[in-house]
């Protein structure tokens, strides 16, 4: 496994499978806005529900603040529609079947080597890796953590979170 990647890197190129089986060049996402990355072990699985619906519940905040958020793991594109339906999630889950993003960020696995890691990682416009949180029990840090450094890095400062 390559070393995790950390502020100062730049987001690699890799290509994964979107809704509708549509591939999703990674880089492409990049431009616009500030891209949050999150890599997470598995489609409705405990952990893997609070992250994205914590996400989900602040996403509005994200996108006031000027960022995008992605998240990635190994299950299908037609596990993540039925995860996205079941939870509403406004933003896009990305199929990583092969495991060649979480590979090319350096992304391992925890719990002797039997879950894969759930990391979040910030990009800025340019694609340099801006924050870098690896955490599998800390999943609501994953989504404060992130949204405190989204806006520093746009500019919005550090407002006080949306009520649950």
């Amino acid at each position: 496994m390559a070393k995790m990647l950390k502020e100062g890197d730049a987001v690699p190129e890799v290509t994964l499978t979107g809704p509708g089986n549509a591939p999703v060049r990674l880089r492409d996402l990049l431009g616009d806005k500030v891209l949050v990355i999150y890599f997470y072990p598995r489609d409705d699985s405990p952990g893997c529900t609070v992250q994205a619906c914590s996400l989900r519940d602040q996403y509005q905040d994200f996108t006031d603040a000027g960022a995008d958020v992605v998240g990635i793991s190994s299950d299908s594109a037609d596990s993540h529609e039925k995860f996205v339906a079941k939870h509403r999630l406004p933003f896009r889950l990305l199929s990583d079947p092969d495991g060649a993003a979480r590979k090319a960020f350096g992304v391992g696995t925890n719990f002797l080597g039997l879950l894969p890691g759930r990391v979040t990682f910030i990009a800025d416009r340019t694609g340099t890796i801006r924050y870098a949180f690896d955490s599998q029990m800390q999943v609501r840090k994953h989504v404060s953590g992130a949204l405190e450094v989204v806006r520093s890095l746009t500019g919005q400062g550090v407002a006080p979170a949306r009520p649950a």
